[in-house]
């Protein structure tokens, strides 16, 4: 009998098909990796299982950081598993492979994302094929657009054909080789130029996230040159027989012009203001008034860009909470629809589901919004309406609104998210709010002065939002709107009781913050304030709904931007990076709008009216010019708009210029450079204005974070500027603060800060000292010149800082907080854990939280075997399953049992004393020393791959220092027999 394989994109989705399909195809026999009855077998990947890559006769081993194998155009891609779900795609294509499956079922996500993990994992089913072809098995798609079990019912009965689908399929193949294109050759390249003096600078870019980081740069260089202006504006109180009222001098005749900054109510000297207030005071004014009804509709329903944007603006959700909440409220909750959509209209068949949405929200205990829906299906305003319900404005999803099953068990967070969603949803439907809007203009000849009404009548829509209504009011807060006006006489002539010219300036424009950069993304940098221009730009947007949010979030990991409340600031680095693109004529990559119609044209693809071939051939053209206008650039510095420094070189006194590469003097005025410069990015960290600045100033700066060796290691160091006796002039050097200079020449140290606590080892104060903790009998102090304790941890440990409180609470209790910010040296993957006394060892070392998960049957028996017999009782309880459910497993643990000391080797005394007396294996050993290593920042600030002994390593290395590749051997030298 043959079966349909199901394959969604994680596994609570194949667990919610399995609970859809059951009551119509028969009960699931649930197994390891999968799900099957007799027509379905379900399973699921775990996002991405497979990415590609360059075949290997065109992969780069040696050398790919340079121009020399650039750029890299592979005619095809192959594929390669993600290395952390190997296990989860084998069991999906062992399952594909199977004989009685003869068709699959792409249930992934309903985008171009979805589609492209399902294609990926087929093609790896198939062989890889360069033809991009699979199994060769038919293909069905499973479109949702909500995870409701009737929802996906319905899906199962209107799956889309491979035909329907392959317009989708190409774009998202294009997608994914187009950003590698661009990603590897434009960082590669760029890494290159930037490290042709030596050291090694990575410089990331790519196809959506450089154009977008543009946005940002060009918006801080307006505020940076913008020159505020003096101007001013003319307030006025006018009486009338029933009272008084506020108005504002205008300039009737006022018309726009280049000056982007004039307004009608501005005048730019304080001489014609105090002018126009001494013309008018005390005189009497006519008066003329037009007053007429307006109305406004609610906005649109949301797509998930203006979620993002309204949830940033409300709440101060970054765009990646937003989406990872309406995920769950769409998967978990099964609250909302597809929330990866870029559409703000329903079908229109989709008349019925939306009444039948209010009455499940009429009918729910939500008592904030059930009388709102009672509202609106009481007076019939659930009806057909263009604005509402247009096919034309729904492509493969429609916008975001609540399902029919009403949901519990919210989190804060999610609560708020789903009322923001439900209240637009209701709001769409209700009347439009209906003001009264009068304009008053008081003239005392020849200067006229307006005074602005707005009155709600009918709050229509904005009855929803209740108190937040004057939010919702356009100019609703701003003084002289949303105001009741006196009434005045027709004919009657009223005072000027006062008048006041106010003196303003002219502000820059507002930084971004995340709301207001999707929206920039969304039109790809062109300012569209009309909801339907900026539907129709969507399609030339820079990245998809669905992406966005990753493109923000990496350029924030990768430090070219820094968030400092809600507003988006670039850092020194992107400056940098847009000074080289814009000086190598890369506008592909600096200009918003081209990567936008590069986005179009894969919109295009989608729908079948432009070749993958073509777009790719376009890409690859990109990628070439890219390359070949940084291999051939030979000026020496790139044009810029550089910054001239307060501080004065240290070795003249000149003045001291930034250019692309370097801070350097230039001399003072008259004078020639002395020659003293030094690199904006040290080891790929590039400074800021004000750091350099307070560099100069006080000839040290940090500890700073950020900084790369040249085998791409992360390190943390002081800065400091130091004169060198042979060149005559300063350099700037490395100071990782171990203090043993001072130590060794023994200067005096006086402590400035308060004690921190106990020293753990001798009792005495602790104090901070250079990038250290330290006790204070360990360094040379008035009261003891010889140091005679050892207590020292540093402020920042393996990218982790210690904050004082931190080791306060260390020294008063034995352990930190648990720490989350820890950068593993061996695998360079963050990790937890709390820093703890370790008595036995006489130093600060890691404690692991224990584990949320128990360890799997299987990898309890590995422990078993590991402890030689020192297993222990909670060891024993979880293997048992692993023993009582599979005979095999007990044979595999009994077999191996006479091999258990192998797991670990004696250290000897030596290196004992340095990672402690257990059995270790060697890979342990090596890390635990590298540990102790970077604790103690033993890595030489010339060279980091060699290791400066301190006394405990002196012992074990045998020498004063060692290579980092040398310490395997070493190591294995100090490990004891079996």
């Amino acid at each position: 009998m043959t079966k349909t394989l199901v394959i969604a994109e994680k596994p609570s989705v194949a667990q919610d098909i399995v609970r859809a399909l059951t009551p119509v195809a028969g009960k699931f026999e649930k197994h390891d990796d999968h799900f099957e009855n007799d027509r379905y077998v379900v399973t699921s990947a775990v996002g991405h299982l497979v990415e590609i890559q360059a075949p290997e006769e065109f992969d780069v081993k040696r050398g790919k950081w340079s121009f020399a194998h650039l750029p890299v155009i592979p005619p095809y891609f192959d594929l390669k598993p993600v290395d952390k779900t190997k296990t989860r795609l084998n069991a999906v294509v062992k399952q594909a492979k199977r004989k009685d499956v003869t068709e699959l079922i792409n249930a992934c996500d309903a985008g171009r994302e979805g589609e492209l993990i399902f294609r990926l994992i087929e093609q790896y089913a198939g062989g890889s094929k360069p033809d991009g072809k699979g199994l060769g098995k038919p293909v069905k798609r499973l479109w949702l657009q909500s995870m409701t079990p009737q929802a996906i019912r319905d899906g199962f009965d209107a799956l889309r054909t491979e035909q329907q689908m392959a317009g989708l399929a190409h774009a998202a193949r294009s997608r994914s080789e187009a950003d590698w294109l661009v990603g590897i050759n434009g960082t590669r390249a760029m890494t290159a130029f930037n490290s042709r003096d030596g050291g090694f600078f990575l410089t990331t870019v790519g196809r959506v996230q450089t154009p977008t980081l543009s946005l940002v740069v060009e918006r801080e260089e307006k505020i940076r040159k913008f020159i505020s202006r003096d101007y001013w504006e003319i307030h006025a109180t006018f009486g009338a027989q029933a009272g008084e009222y506020p108005a504002k001098w205008f300039d009737p005749k006022w018309k726009k012009s280049e000056d982007v900054e004039a307004r009608a109510d501005r005048v730019w000297s304080a001489a014609e203001a105090q002018s126009i207030a001494n013309a008018v005071r005390g005189k009497q004014a006519t008066v003329t008034e037009e007053s007429k009804p307006t109305t406004q509709a609610s906005p649109l329903l949301f797509d998930l860009t203006s979620l993002q944007r309204e949830a940033n603006g409300k709440f101060g959700f970054s765009a990646k909470t937003t989406l990872a909440l309406a995920q769950s409220l769409y998967e978990r909750h099964k609250a909302l629809t597809y929330p990866r959509t870029d559409s703000r209209a329903l079908p229109e068949d989709y008349l019925p589901v939306a009444k039948q949405t209010f009455e499940m929200l009429a009918d729910s205990g939500m008592r904030h919004l059930a009388p709102h829906a009672l509202t609106a299906l009481n007076n019939n305003y659930v009806r057909p309406s263009k604005r509402i319900f247009d096919n034309s404005k729904v492509s493969d999803h429609f916008a975001i609104i609540p399902t029919l099953q009403a949901p519990s068990g919210l989190s804060e967070a999610e609560q708020k998210l789903y009322d923001l969603v439900v209240r637009r949803f209701m709001a769409v439907f209700f009347p439009s709010a209906e003001y009264t809007v009068t304009t008053r203009i008081s003239t005392v000849a020849p200067h006229s002065f307006k005074t602005e009404g707005k009155v709600l009548v009918k709050p229509g829509w904005l009855a929803i939002y209740g108190k937040e209504a004057a939010d919702e009011v356009e100019g609703g807060k701003e003084g002289d709107k949303g105001q009741n006006l006196v009434p005045v006489k027709p004919g009657e002539m009223v005072n000027t009781v006062a008048v006041d010219p106010k003196g303003l300036k002219t502000k820059p424009p507002a930084r971004y913050s995340e709301a207001t950069l999707l929206g920039a993304m969304e039109s790809a940098g062109k300012q569209i304030d009309d909801e339907e221009l900026r539907s129709a730009m969507q399609e030339k947007g820079l990245g998809t709904p669905a992406t966005r949010a990753a493109t923000i979030e990496g350029l924030l990991t990768e430090k070219y931007m820094l968030r400092e409340g809600r507003e988006i600031i670039p850092t020194a680095k992107a400056f940098q990076l847009m000074t080289l693109l814009r000086g190598l004529g890369v506008e592909e990559l600096s200009r918003a709008d081209l990567t936008g119609e590069w986005e179009f044209k894969l919109s295009q693809m989608e729908k079948g009216l432009l070749s993958r071939e073509d777009f790719m051939a376009g890409i690859a053209a990109m990628t070439e010019r890219m390359v070949k206008k940084a291999k051939e650039y030979d000026r020496d510095t790139i044009p810029g708009d550089y910054a001239t420094l307060e501080s004065p070189c240290p070795n003249c006194g000149g003045v001291v210029k930034e250019n692309y590469r370097r801070f350097a003097c230039v001399g003072k005025p008259g004078a020639e450079g002395c020659g003293f410069s030094f690199g904006k990015s040290p080891a790929g960290r590039t400074f800021e204005t004000a750091e350099a600045n307070a560099l100069l100033r006080d000839k040290k700066i940090g500890p700073l974070e950020g900084f790369r060796s040249k085998a791409g290691w992360p390190f943390t160091s002081e800065i400091v500027i130091k004169y060198d006796d042979e060149a005559h002039n300063y350099k700037l050097e490395f100071d990782f603060g171990d203090d043993k200079k001072g130590e060794e020449s023994g200067e005096i140290v006086e402590f400035e800060d308060a004690s921190l606590g106990a020293c753990p080892i001798c009792g005495s104060d602790v104090h901070e000292h250079g990038s250290n903790y330290v006790c204070s009998k360990a360094v040379p102090t008035a009261a003891q010149p010889t140091p005679s304790c050892t207590f020292k941890s540093g402020k920042i440990i393996l990218q982790q800082p210690v904050e004082r409180e931190q080791m306060q609470k260390l020294l008063a209790t034995g352990k930190t907080d648990l720490l989350d910010k820890f950068v593993s040296m061996r695998t360079r993957r963050a990790f937890k854990a709390h820093l703890a006394w370790d008595k036995e060892a006489g130093k600060v070392n890691f404690e692991f939280a224990p584990s949320k998960f128990p360890p799997r049957p299987g990898a309890a028996a590995k422990t078993i075997a590991a402890k030689a017999g020192k297993t222990s009782a909670a060891a024993k309880k979880a293997a048992k399953p692993a023993a009582t459910k599979k005979a095999p497993a007990t044979k595999t643990a009994a077999a191996k049992a006479p091999r258990k000391p192998a797991a670990g080797k004696a250290p000897s005394a030596a290196l004992a004393a340095v990672i402690g007396a257990e059995p270790v294996a060697r890979p342990e050993a090596v890390k635990k020393m590298w540990e102790y290593i970077k604790a103690h920042n033993l890595q030489d600030p010339k060279d980091k791959r060699t290791i400066v002994a301190d006394d405990k390593l002196r012992a074990v290395f045998g020498k004063d220092s060692a290579g980092m590749f040398e310490l395997a051997g070493i190591l294995g030298n100090h490990l004891g027999a079996e």
